[in-house]
């Protein structure tokens, strides 16, 4: 007797088929294959199935499996420079995952803590990566600040050959998880462009409180930054505390104690601060306490700012201060500033300063003049920095042609300017083998109240429109210079200190600075658009 009886009413011959594909199908889905024997009948008999005992077996139905499509790579700014796509689910912080490090980097523990803070999950320390973990690793090989990310097997590893270059992975990882929620399948590889990239705060003319540079410098971290210059000395104030001179300090000032640890967190950030006390010109604060090394025309001019070079007394009381804070900022740079010096911004400086007209003759011999001077100074200052090792700038307005006194071939030229007389463009530096940093008043700089035809420079202008190339105006130097342009920093001058406020600087700044760091990175024409790339800065944040 059949097991699965069908009662079929008398209606003809497509509903008896019917009914029949009906039984096969019953039987199938109660685990009996066609064609095969059903158990003994509770008579003890057997059943026959109706198929052909002969038919072969169907294939059993495959079990369903998920798959991925291709990953894409993951949005952070500065966008990644290379992704090796890969199918898989990406890596999302889950309850399971840890911060862990790999063999030989307990060097890292510091970016694995920040790590596991900003992600929400616990940092293991050295111990073999699980599940879900992210483990970070140094000895890779690359290039300084490059890193590995790989995301595969749900787990994520970052490598790099240096602590910087494990740091930056971190902060890609951070910015694709607030992005999507995850990092994608696949793996980084990513460098910088240009191994300097920053931040110049004027906080001479306006006092900016410790807490708010910290935040720039969190900021900063996460666009993967490296520099914070600190221009503290000018006309109108003079903004950490001295044991040297305490006289010249301003009311409104940052305590040693609140530098320190304005440098502790950029360490951790691997941010470099760059100080710099700028002379013979921008000392106003230093004039203020020492009326008599005020340098004065031979009309009886007092220049704002600028202190008499032919004094000794100038030079000691600015090696003094240079000694003492080049022991309190242990970076590797240092900026002597040497831009706009009154003396040398006038028609005929030796007629209207006879003064250090006679003393350039005397030291440098009877063809030279106040600009060899004045280049004296620069050099002078430059060998009180060098023993400690700190790599020098000064402004390029600083650095003149013709006289019988060059700038040291060691100091590096900061460009902001082709505004001053006797103006030379960045091919005449650059031809001359020196090397390059682009603080291009055009795109770069952010001066408060907008003085002297400066306007607020736009995050969508600098991320349009220049490159590390553009030093000058807008016109790019040619390639060829490109190894001589070490980076950028984008710069917030304080001339009408009034003008904005903290919060209001913060504001201004946010879009182009997330612009710099996009064309340092990587200088090539971006794959977002403007509109694409701000959505992406406001959510990363």
């Amino acid at each position: 007797m059949m097991r699965y009886s069908i009662r079929v009413p008398r209606r003809g011959p497509a509903l008896l088929a019917t009914a029949v594909a009906l039984a096969t199908v019953a039987a199938c889905s109660n685990g009996s294959p066609s064609g095969a024997q059903s158990p003994s009948s509770p008579s003890g008999g057997t059943s026959t199935s109706a198929a052909p005992t002969s038919a072969p077996p169907p294939s059993p139905t495959p079990t369903p499996t998920r798959t991925y499509p291709l990953s894409s790579a993951p949005r952070t700014v500065p966008a990644v420079r290379d992704h090796e796509a890969a199918r898989g689910p990406g890596w999302k912080p889950a309850p399971t995952a840890g911060i862990v490090l790999g063999p030989n980097s307990a060097g890292l523990a510091d970016e694995g803590r920040l790590l596991a803070g900003e992600l929400g999950v616990p940092y293991r320390g050295a111990v073999a990566a699980g599940p879900g973990d992210v483990e970070l690793a140094l000895g890779a090989k690359g290039a300084p600040e490059s890193y590995t990310l790989a995301v595969r097997d749900g787990r994520v590893r970052i490598s790099g050959p240096d602590e910087a270059g494990v740091f930056y992975g971190t902060r890609t990882l951070k910015q694709s998880v607030r992005a999507t929620g995850a990092m994608p399948e696949g793996t980084v590889t990513d460098r910088p462009a240009k191994p300097q990239r920053g931040l110049m705060v004027d906080i001479a003319r306006k006092h900016f409180t410790a807490a708010w540079i910290e935040d720039r410098i969190r900021e900063m971290g996460d666009l993967k930054l490296n520099q914070l210059g600190l221009h503290f000395s000018d006309d109108q104030g003079f903004r950490i505390a001295s044991d040297s001179h305490p006289e010249v300090v301003s009311a409104q000032h940052l305590t040693k104690a609140e530098v320190r640890r304005i440098l502790a967190l950029a360490a951790s950030r691997h941010i470099t601060v760059i100080p710099e006390i700028d002379s013979p010109g921008h000392l106003g604060a230093v004039i203020a306490a020492h009326p008599d090394l005020q340098l004065t025309s031979a009309s009886g001019r007092a220049p704002r700012g600028a202190v008499d070079i032919s004094d000794p007394d100038s030079a000691r009381i600015v090696d003094d201060l240079l000694r003492e804070y080049t022991q309190l900022f242990p970076g590797a740079y240092w900026h002597l500033g040497a831009d706009e010096y009154v003396a040398l911004m006038s028609q005929n400086p030796e007629a209207s300063y006879p003064q250090l007209a006679s003393a350039a003759r005397a030291k440098y011999g009877a063809s030279a003049r106040v600009q060899d001077l004045a280049t004296g100074w620069l050099n002078d200052r430059a060998a009180v920095v060098r023993p400690t090792g700190k790599t020098l700038k000064a402004w390029n307005d600083g650095f003149f042609p013709g006289g019988v006194v060059s700038a040291d071939r060691d100091i590096e030229v900061e460009y902001w300017t082709g505004k001053e007389i006797g103006a030379r463009p960045p091919t005449a530096y650059l031809s001359a083998g020196r090397k390059l940093v682009n603080l291009n008043d055009e795109y770069l700089y952010y001066v408060l109240g907008q003085p002297n035809d400066f306007t607020y420079p736009t995050g969508r202008r600098i991320y349009e429109q220049w490159t590390p190339l553009v030093v000058r105006g807008t016109t790019p130097v040619p390639a060829r210079y490109d190894p001589q342009i070490l980076g950028a920093r984008f710069a917030v001058w304080c001339d009408l200190s009034g003008a904005q406020t903290q919060a209001q600087v913060a504001d201004g700044i946010r879009l182009p600075l997330a612009a710099l760091a996009q064309k340092v990175w990587d200088p090539a024409k971006p794959t977002l658009t403007w509109d694409q790339f701000r959505a992406l800065a406001a959510k990363v944040r």
